[in-house]
């Protein structure tokens, strides 16, 4: 088989390593990994070379928090439970994983619901090129119990019948240490790739609070001893400082939003090298009020946003101010669709976040919260070629992750599609 080789002219070039830009670098390629990374690369004869010397290249992207199963944000709750199919949310997450692509994130790490998405089916679809999308790392079901805020049956509990349907056919729900050891088994035995615990309440769901801990101690034991042993990491959604200390106590490997951070819990996960992916973006509205944008809201999360507003801007600066593992996700089911990964790195950026801290995230961090560092974010020989470029100043430009000009996954170059437009 003749061997392709691919050269990359870079204007500038961040290479998901070092908190700095190259000036006019070169990527050589071969096939679908990198071969070598300089400047004035010697290259093989019939190399086709690809001037991207206008723009500043990048890894390509990761967003290590998707909840890719819809077309549009607004399904996600009474829509998703009550009147979308398992076939049409199949789709979506082809569809989300496709779009995500062509915004130049190459990787996506979905979080996983309560019900069947098959993105796992998805996964591998693309891993078998029938279809084209980011890879794919899937989240376990939600591991959650009843009214918690993993149980979407609650939209539907003016009708007793059909919620205890619903919650009947959510694999992960349940009560009790010895039904989560066999959630545990469950999903490491059909191949998910790490485990997604709802540890608390939500601002979302309607009949809890953000620091509600909704599984007792014998059930995260029996979760996290199970999941030592056989062999799988995991995360949780998690608001309450309370519950982030008792989780990194149970040797959790990382967890997601964190919004209410404080100090001490910040330095625990410091201590530890626990990660955080810290999902700014749901909460800009908030951190930085924005009446027309919490009005859209259901009159309950509104009453929480307020209640914790104070609290959530604290943990916001907490967060920014500490040296805690940070990774780059979006959760975008409250305010825009889930294949637009580049409003977070605006998020990040207004709210004074260094840049080459939100590159470092986006790329060869997620790689290591996505347990994929071998083969993807960082620009450097052995790795797969995935990469981005963009048109826009990364480092002063909250829109620059929106604006897609390039993108490459494994060697092969897509019609990247900018984000600008996109409601």
């Amino acid at each position: 088989m003749t061997k392709t080789f691919k050269k990359i002219k870079c204007g500038k070039l961040y290479d998901g390593i070092k908190p700095k830009l190259h000036e006019n670098a070169e990527i050589l390629i071969e096939g679908k990994l990198i071969k070598e990374v300089g400047h004035n690369l010697p290259c093989p004869e019939n190399t086709e070379i690809i001037d991207l010397s206008d723009l500043t290249v990048t890894p390509g992207m990761i967003d290590a928090h998707v909840h890719p199963q819809y077309f549009y944000w607004k399904d996600v709750y009474a829509s998703d439970t009550v009147f979308n199919s398992d076939g049409y949310r199949a789709i979506a997450t082809a569809e989300c994983a496709r779009r995500t692509l062509l915004g130049g994130f190459t990787t996506i790490r979905t979080l996983g619901w309560a019900r069947e998405a098959y993105e796992l089916d998805v996964k591998r679809a693309i891993e078998e090129v029938h279809i084209y999308g980011s890879r794919m790392v899937v989240s376990s079901h939600v591991i959650c119990t009843p009214g918690s805020h993993g149980d979407m049956t609650q939209v539907l509990r003016k009708n007793p019948y059909l919620s205890d349907y619903m919650a009947s056919i959510y694999p992960a729900m349940g009560n009790g240490a010895d039904f989560f050891t066999g959630v545990v088994r469950r999903e490491k035995k059909m191949g998910y790739d790490f485990l997604k615990i709802m540890a608390t309440g939500g601002f979302a769901s309607p009949n809890d609070s953000p620091e509600d801990i909704q599984l007792n101690d014998a059930e995260l034991k029996a979760i996290f001893d199970t999941a030592k042993e056989v062999k799988i990491s995991s995360t949780a959604h998690v608001y309450a400082p309370e519950l982030m200390q008792k989780l990194i106590g149970f040797g959790i490997t990382g967890m997601e939003h964190g919004s209410l951070m404080d100090k001490e819990t910040a330095k625990m996960f410091e201590d530890t090298d626990t990660y955080l992916v810290p999902t700014f973006c749901p909460y800009e509205d908030v951190i930085h009020p924005d009446p027309e944008s919490i009005a859209k809201k259901d009159a309950f999360f509104r009453r929480k946003l307020e209640l914790y507003q104070v609290r959530l801007q604290k943990g916001r600066e907490t967060i920014i101010n500490s040296k805690i593992k940070l990774g780059y996700g979006t959760d975008l089911v409250t305010v825009h669709n889930n294949h637009e990964s580049g409003w977070e790195y605006n998020a990040w950026l207004s709210n004074g976040m260094d840049p080459f801290r939100i590159l470092h995230a986006a790329t060869k961090v997620n790689a290591e919260i996505c347990e994929i560092d071998d083969i993807t974010g960082s620009i450097e020989p052995g790795k797969s070629a995935d990469i981005a470029a963009w048109g826009r100043n990364l480092l002063k430009d909250p829109d620059a992750l929106r604006d897609c000009a390039f993108v490459m996954k494994e060697g092969r170059v897509y019609l990247a599609e900018s984000r600008m437009d996109a409601e």
